[in-house]
């Protein structure tokens, strides 16, 4: 690698937690703009009234502005514990980034920085969140806590993610979701970036992911793609060889051949997961590399709604 891009991957680095700034500020700023700005600020403020509950907590001034039923929270009723999970197989860091291209234009640092500025709201909103990280190994693990130490331990684990291009490496999703469940034991939200690619048999998977909810945890899954090629297989139509980034098995054709089939086996894949995790009643989000974080934060305010 020469020493130009080293350094520019470095310094891309070191402004990860700039970055998940700027996403989230974003974020509250664009919230404060909308009808439902009042269930911005620290996003502690407000929950939505469900009904049979008292109505004395009401805000009714918010109710005139965005014709929604909220009550105010209290404090101690804000307090979650968040644990977010990442997969680091070798199928994760694609594509291979030219060097103009910023770090989350690959499905690890999509994840990354959606992960650091979940961490940022996660702060700001004084929660606890912890990290996992695993591939074919169980790589990383930190419990929930909302320390600053913390917070700057974590960001130094996702930023070692981008500092490597792992061969070779696979998805151990069941042994390692399994373990994760049993270490989190207080009711907790659960948030997994991954792509969905592993050889074990889907009903493993969703039982893993079942095996989470034991403990009346939420789950929220986003399912992290490269639209253009692993979706809508854009690619020339000339002979190119596909390699398997996780076992090393290769295959040569024209894309437009199988194109037709294969966006067909994709679109018929990504309908089960989303109806497997409907059924289990896992949150799906579908999560294009390249699109807005505001669909990652604007679905954890979601879940948390209701998580709490």
């Amino acid at each position: 690698m020469k020493i130009e891009t080293q350094l520019e991957k470095v310094a891309a680095i070191q402004h990860l937690e700039l970055l998940a700034n700027q996403v989230v500020e974003g974020f509250i700023s664009g919230m404060h703009k909308s009808p439902f700005h009042g269930f911005s600020a620290e996003f502690a403020e407000h929950k939505i009234y469900n009904p049979g509950e008292s109505t004395k907590f009401i805000d009714w001034k918010l109710f005139a502005k965005t014709d929604k039923l909220f009550t105010k929270r209290f404090e101690e009723e804000t307090n979650l514990r968040c644990h977010i999970i990442i997969d680091d197989s070798s199928s994760m860091h694609y594509p291979a980034l030219e060097r103009s291209m910023p770090f989350y234009h690959s499905k690890i640092g999509f994840s990354v920085l959606a992960a650091a500025s979940l961490m940022n709201l996660l702060k700001k909103q004084r929660d606890a969140v912890g990290l996992s990280i695993y591939s074919d190994e169980y790589e990383y693990y930190a419990p929930e806590k909302g320390s600053e130490r913390h917070h700057r331990m974590l960001l130094h684990q996702l930023e070692q993610l981008l500092d490597k291009n792992p061969e070779n490496k696979k998805t151990d999703t069941v042994t390692f979701l399994h373990q994760i469940a049993e270490k989190i034991h207080r009711r907790s939200m659960i948030i997994l970036f991954t792509d969905m690619f592993q050889k074990e048999d889907e009903d493993k998977i969703f039982k893993a992911l079942q095996h989470l909810k034991h403990n009346k945890h939420k789950i929220v899954v986003f399912h992290v793609f490269d639209k253009d090629k692993e979706f809508s297989f854009q690619f020339s139509d000339a002979p190119k060889k596909f390699i398997d980034v996780e076992t090393g098995e290769s295959v040569q054709l024209f894309a437009e051949n199988v194109k037709e089939s294969y966006q067909k086996a994709v679109e018929m894949y990504f309908q089960k997961i989303k109806e497997n995790c409907l059924q289990y009643k896992i949150q799906y989000v579908p999560a294009a590399v390249g699109e807005n974080f505001e669909k990652i934060l604007i679905s954890y305010l979601i879940e948390k709604q209701k998580f709490v």
